[in-house]
Formats: structure tokens, sequence, C-alpha cells
């Protein structure tokens, strides 16, 4: 594992001080590592100016959000899904799905995210996986014809539904995988698959979240 984890052990800081960047094996996949918050971080309620900074920079990218793990072991499970397609992961976080992607055998992966520092944790993680994937910060920046877009842990924010007719816009087929929603308020997406994941590391997160359902849409 050559890649070096202090850029983003900084951008942790600057958020959580006491917090440290860890290259761990992630539960329930063979041979795939993330750089993520450490396990052992406490859940005490947090200082007053920490939460400020968290609230202003929340390190979503810190943890392997459990909708983005049940894709990533989905695929380890039927790497056929994207074997020799072009992927894209929309906001990827830790960089998980598109990692996951890109050893399942896609042709070509593209990562996406408004947040820069998710973006340079997963080429950090990707580094970490001896895989490559792309890296852009909106749907705009990625190419016209895509094979499949997949959008993991997006929808907890509702105000996030209108990327879903962007993303259809340019890819031929969608998946969304969400423990926070069932429904995506498109008549054109049905449940294909669900599984059940917590995120990783677990803080203290709801069992209540542990199912996700995994929407598609074929155009």
């Amino acid at each position: 594992m050559p890649a070096n984890l202090d850029p983003i052990q900084d951008r942790l800081r600057a958020t959580l001080p006491e917090a440290r960047v860890q290259a761990t094996a992630v539960p329930g996949l063979r041979d795939l590592h993330l750089a993520l918050i450490n396990a052992d971080f406490s859940t005490a309620p947090l200082a007053p100016e920490t939460m400020r900074a968290v609230i202003a920079n929340p390190a979503y990218w810190a943890f392997c959000w459990g909708s983005g793990l049940a894709t990533a072991i989905w695929l380890q499970a039927e790497p056929q899904l994207v074997t020799g397609k072009v992927v894209a992961d929309i906001g990827c976080g830790s960089g998980i799905v598109a990692i996951a992607a890109s050893l399942a055998g896609a042709r070509e992966v593209f990562a996406c995210d408004i947040d820069e520092d998710a973006l340079l944790a997963t080429q950090i993680n990707a580094e970490l996986n001896g895989c490559e994937v792309k890296l852009c910060q909106h749907v705009s920046e990625l190419p016209e014809h895509l094979d499949q877009v997949w959008m993991a842990d997006v929808l907890y924010d509702r105000s996030n539904l209108p990327l879903i007719q962007k993303v259809k816009d340019r890819a031929q087929s969608v998946f969304i995988s969400d423990s926070r929603v069932s429904d995506v308020e498109d008549p054109e997406f049905e449940i294909i698959h669900q599984a059940e994941a917590l995120t990783f590391p677990n803080l203290g997160e709801f069992d209540e979240f542990r199912q996700v359902r995994f929407f598609h849409c074929q155009r």
C-alpha cells in the first residue's frame, strides 16, 4: 500500500483534530482497503468549536457508508454488472463504488463529487487498491455518453433529487442504492436488489438504516 495518507490526514484533522486516518480492510469485501477515520474515534459529544467545523465541512469521505459498502459487495459478487463498461460513481465520497467497479473490470471509471476532499480521498484510496479512476467535481464534466451511473448514499438530502435527471441524460443505465429512502420519485426506476450493510466504521448508526434498496433505470 504505497499511497501517502498525509494529505487526507491533514484534511480530516482540520475538521476533527483528534481523529486520524487509517488504511484498513473493509469488512465484507475481499482485498479492498480504504483510508478511513479510526474506528475507535470517540462517540462522545463534540466540543462546540469542533461541532461547528463538522457542520461547515463534514468529512463524509472518512466513512464507508452502508449503501456504498452494499454496492461494492454486490459488484464483487456480480462483476459482470460493470465488466467492460464506462461507469461513473456520483457523490463518490471515499470512492468505494468507483474502486469496486474498477476492480470488477469496468473499462473506464469516473468518480464525481463536489467536495474536493472527497476527490482527494478517492484518489488516495484508488492508489491503495492499485486501480485507476478519473476524478471530476461536477456531473457536467462527465462524458456525454456513459454506460452506467451509480449513486450510493446521495439522496439522504432530497435536494439532490434533480441529479437523477441529470445522470439519466448521460447514461444508458442508472443504479441508485440508498438505505434512507424508499422511493426515488421517478416511475422509470424499479427496485432490483436489496441488501444489508451498515456504515464502516460504525460510530453509532441506527439499525433502521441497515436495509439498502437498489433502484434501477434502463434507458
